[in-house]
């Protein structure tokens, strides 16, 4: 979920699936931004002799739009180039890893970054050769693994922190029972089920995932360089989406895939959940080939979402006011395609102008909190979601509340959510180790030899 598996074409192409976007004022160094996009979705540990790593024939790109036109001013492109040192080995490593230029690694993967100035069109590599961490194998292959996490980590000259690598999954979701018709274990009593209330399952807290991290200086990424202080300043809104391309023509020579052509984007994901949830599967390609620029086209699917029209049935005489509210859901399309203006919520905008675009919106001016709240700003922290996104954000339940009417009184305040739309939720508190409080954030991914 979130887009682990979102549309039918890139669920049969995992390592170009962007399954998650972060974005959020860095807590331990403020005056930078993080940006995590995550690729290959559910990935389990144990995932030999051929371990998960980025596609060589793929463009993954960190797109940033600065000045409120839903067009990316700056990107972030990362291409990998995999090195094998023997091909006369199955094995993907022959021993102990202890460096990232261990002998015994027979398979690695190096990357490029290349930041893009849209506005001119020029391209300035700013970092070359770096080494991404091998996939944790198990307490043989890769006994200390936190050292070669760490070593992983790359500070590049040009201010920019970068980390390319398996990860913990972050997302937290009760998979199995979602879409089992968008069950809420906790909340079973409210059903038509003859079953008692259970806790909910995390599955995805077992999984890994491939994590593009970047940490940039905010005075970097704003439209005239500085770092905003006042939350009402348009300069102090980043609009955020991640994506990946392929050629336009595959080939396979020699067992290689190999392409040609321009670079078609066949991923793309902001809001958590947008194309996932919101937009209808007929359209889920479409939309994943799409810049957000273009989205006014689903504008229909979010003013009228078909999960608040399926609440009422799944749990009949739960949402009664929610059943009766025929009207454009003005709070979503605010939510997840225009930002929120100024004087809605006191003290915080992420307004990005009239065009309908799905982006993760930043106020750079905003500080991280100092005790964070999982809902966010449903919960009175203006640092969280949907102002960006943290690791920990429960996007799950703040966007079932929000979709439940929670948020339409935003816009409408004589409109009355149901009771449940409040209390919705599926309950889940991940583990500590699956975050980290310093870059890149996600927990250490886990180990093949100890996968449950």
């Amino acid at each position: 979920m979130s887009s682990h598996r979102e549309a039918p074409s890139i669920s049969q192409d995992p390592v170009a699936d962007n399954t998650d976007v972060y974005a959020f004022v860095s807590p331990d160094k403020p005056d930078t931004v993080t940006i995590l996009t995550n690729y290959i979705p559910l990935e389990g540990p144990p995932g030999g002799p051929n371990f998960f790593e980025f596609g060589e024939d793929v463009l993954y790109s960190i797109h940033i739009d600065n000045d409120a036109d839903s067009v990316p001013e700056i990107t972030y492109e990362f291409r990998f180039d995999t090195q094998l040192r023997s091909g006369k080995t199955f094995l993907y490593n022959t021993g102990p890893i202890g460096s990232l230029d261990d002998p015994n690694w027979n398979k690695r993967q190096f990357y490029s970054v290349t930041r893009v100035n849209n506005l001119d069109g020029s391209k300035t590599l700013v970092g070359d050769g770096l080494a991404s961490p091998p996939c944790n194998i198990g307490p043989r292959s890769t006994p200390n693994y936190q050292a070669l996490a760490d070593a992983a980590v790359h500070a590049l000259p040009s201010g920019e922190t970068v980390f390319a690598g398996q990860r913990n999954d972050g997302f937290f979701v009760d998979l199995g029972a979602i879409f089992d018709l968008g069950d809420l274990r906790p909340f079973q009593n409210l059903h038509v089920i003859p079953s008692a209330p259970t806790d909910s399952v995390d599955p995805l807290r077992h999984l890994n995932v491939h994590t593009i991290a970047l940490q940039v200086p905010i005075t970097s990424l704003t439209s005239d360089g500085s770092r905003p202080t006042d939350p009402s300043s348009g300069t102090a809104v980043l609009g955020i989406w991640g994506a990946a391309s392929r050629r336009q023509a595959r080939l396979i020579q020699n067992g290689h895939s190999v392409g040609s052509g321009p670079w078609v984007q066949v991923s793309r994901l902001g809001n958590p959940l947008f194309n996932e949830v919101i937009v209808p599967l007929g359209k889920k390609d479409e939309w994943n080939g799409d810049d957000p620029s273009g989205d006014q086209q689903y504008l229909r699917f979010v003013k009228q979402p078909e999960l608040a029209k399926l609440l009422p049935v799944l749990y009949p005489g739960v949402f009664p006011n929610l059943a009766g509210l025929t009207a454009d859901r003005a709070d979503l399309v605010a939510i997840l395609l225009t930002g929120l203006p100024s004087g809605i919520i006191p003290g915080f905008q992420n307004y990005t102008g009239a065009t309908y675009a799905d982006m993760l919106r930043l106020n750079v001016a905003i500080p991280p909190a100092s005790n964070p709240n999982a809902l966010g700003i449903l919960g009175g922290d203006l640092a969280g979601f949907p102002n960006g996104r943290r690791v920990a954000d429960d996007v799950v339940t703040v966007e079932l509340r929000a979709i439940a009417g929670v948020t339409y009184p935003l816009v409408n305040p004589s409109y009355t959510p149901d009771g449940a739309a409040s209390v919705v939720s599926e309950k889940l508190k991940p583990r500590a180790t699956r975050f980290q409080p310093t870059f890149p954030y996600l927990g250490l991914p886990h180990s093949g030899f100890d996968a449950r």
